[in-house]
């Protein structure tokens, strides 16, 4: 007991200090009614002014103690010298002192089945675990010093992403859509180079890249018919002597083995051979391919993507500091000084779209959530007016909540949205409890602006307990400790910053605002003006 008394005789004499001066602050708010509304409203105007300058992203990330490597290799280089290459970058992570253990993955599927964003060999992946208890800025660290070992390998490509937790895009993604893969390679290679060139984006990475090495064979139809065949039917002959088919399966201590069957390695190791592949082996006079097709060796796209069917160029990119709707604004400018042709456009898409969909679904959440606290307290109170006067603490309790998002350096997100959703049912108790007790005593024959008096300095103590008890209760929550703390404390220092300046702007504004808005007279009141009125001759 000894150890909490100190701090329970400083709240006492501290509570005892504010109750003897509160009830002098309510009459100087009453007699200056207007004072305290300009004041109370040029606060409120103020803080929205700070709203660009807290930052905006969907949802804050998250340290999860691990990050992915994706490289690429310039297109047709050998699997054996891109492992050789993830392995030089293995090593060199282990260097780095925080990392813990790595992982990788050099190459998947072959050339003809690969996929084209995550596969062939020219492509690999490094898994990188870093020691338990790293943080935000630990990730951040190590992740800038592999960045220096890959820039010294010449023509790799390279990305750096987290686990996802969430279904979401890359936090930047830029979608330029247009028919002709020309002009969406010039508009998509000119908004590249810009975003390169600004040190706020990284990992930038287009779809428009060039593709792997590959022979294109164009058949001449005409001669094709000729022989009696059709185009598939020899196209499908061809890739079968090359990829191979599976023509049954052999069994080894229960175990079923594919029998591949295609060409030897010296029949189709080069365009030459290619073009002396036999397209009629049936036949008495056998044909080979160069005689009914033109077989070209070129560099064919990285992958075609389309969207409402046409075709897209996408750039996605990591963000390498700042907020996401600060990043949107710049490649707005970027998008605004790219020259384009007419039927070329571009447009900001990944999580920026995702984050202006959820924002306006949450707005939609908070106006319901006003809305139905109105209702439930119209129906309380059976009057119209007062519930108004009690939603006056929300742009209060969000005036608090900016302010606290700016000092802490926290972000406008999807989580602080839903700390607001819980403010706006929380910051009208404590107007409540006042404006109840107000309405009570004026039942019982207290004029009104002695009623505001005495109901403010009567429920000061419970109004101040309840704000100290859910901000004491939701502090753990808005310091950020333990794992996902990311995620959770912008929601606590929503809640803390909206209730205690809505508290401390409740107990001046809302008694200023009932004594201008509340015009309704009670029986008691009424009896006191007739009393009056007969007692002395005139109505006081």
């Amino acid at each position: 007991m000894f150890l909490i008394r100190p701090f329970v005789n400083t709240f006492s004499r501290s509570y005892q200090y504010v109750e003897d001066r509160y009830p002098n602050v309510i009459r100087w708010a009453l007699d200056h009614r207007g004072t305290v509304l300009l004041t109370a409203l040029l606060i409120f105007a103020g803080s929205l002014l700070l709203i660009p300058r807290i930052g905006i992203e969907l949802i804050p990330s998250m340290s999860q103690g691990e990050f992915v490597v994706e490289f690429r290799m310039p297109p047709g280089n050998k699997l054996n010298k891109t492992d050789d290459t993830l392995k030089s970058v293995q090593y060199a992570a282990e260097t780095v002192g925080k990392v813990n253990t790595t992982f990788s993955v050099a190459g998947t599927g072959n050339r003809m089945d690969a996929n084209p964003e995550e596969g062939g060999e020219n492509w690999g992946e490094l898994n990188v675990n870093l020691i338990r208890g790293s943080g935000r800025d630990d990730e951040e660290q190590t992740m800038d010093q592999l960045r220096k070992q890959l820039q010294r390998i010449p023509g790799l490509q390279y990305k750096f992403s987290r686990p996802a937790l969430f279904t979401f895009k890359t936090p930047v993604e830029i979608e330029i859509s247009g028919y002709d893969l020309d002009q969406l390679k010039t508009v998509s290679g000119s908004i590249q180079q810009k975003m390169q060139n600004s040190s706020r984006f990284t990992d930038v990475k287009s779809t428009m890249e060039k593709g792997h090495p590959e022979i294109q064979i164009h058949f001449d139809r005409a001669k094709v018919a000729a022989l009696g065949l059709a185009v598939h039917t020899v196209a499908d002959n061809v890739v079968r002597k090359i990829k191979g088919d599976v023509a049954t399966k052999y069994s080894w201590h229960e175990r079923k083995i594919d029998v591949l069957v295609r060409a030897r390695e010296q029949d189709r190791a080069s365009a030459d051979e290619i073009r002396r592949l036999i397209i009629n082996p049936e036949s008495d006079r056998p044909v080979p391919l160069e005689a009914v097709a033109d077989v070209v060796v070129t560099t064919g796209p990285s992958e075609i993507r389309r969207i409402a069917q046409q075709r897209v160029a996408v750039i996605t990119s990591n963000l390498n500091y700042g907020d996401l709707g600060t990043a949107a604004a710049e490649i707005n400018s970027i998008i605004k000084n790219t020259v384009m042709p007419n039927n070329v456009e571009a447009a900001i898409g990944g999580q920026n779209e995702e984050m202006d969909a959820s924002f306006k679904s949450l707005v939609f959440a908070l106006l319901l959530a006003v809305f139905l606290v109105y209702l439930v307290m119209a129906s309380q109170f059976e009057s119209l007016v007062h519930p108004f006067v009690i939603l006056f603490t929300i742009p209060l309790a969000l005036t608090g909540a900016i302010l606290a998002l700016w000092i802490t350096g926290a972000t406008i997100s999807v989580v602080v949205f839903i700390g607001l959703i819980l403010l706006a049912g929380i910051v009208v108790n404590n107007a409540i409890v006042l404006i109840d007790l107000i309405n009570q005593f004026r039942k019982q024959g207290m004029e009104k602006f002695e009623a505001i008096i005495e109901a403010g300095r009567s429920r000061l103590r419970p109004i101040l307990m309840t704000t100290l008890t859910t901000t004491l209760g939701l502090f753990p929550l808005a310091l950020g400790i333990g794992e996902g703390a990311e995620v959770r404390s912008p929601m606590g220092i929503t809640v803390i910053g909206g209730l205690t300046v809505s508290t401390l702007l409740t107990l001046v504004v809302i008694p200023v605002m009932y004594s201008i808005m509340d015009r309704k007279v009670y029986d008691s009141e009424a009896v006191g003006e007739i009393a009056a009125t007969d007692d002395s001759g005139e109505s006081q």
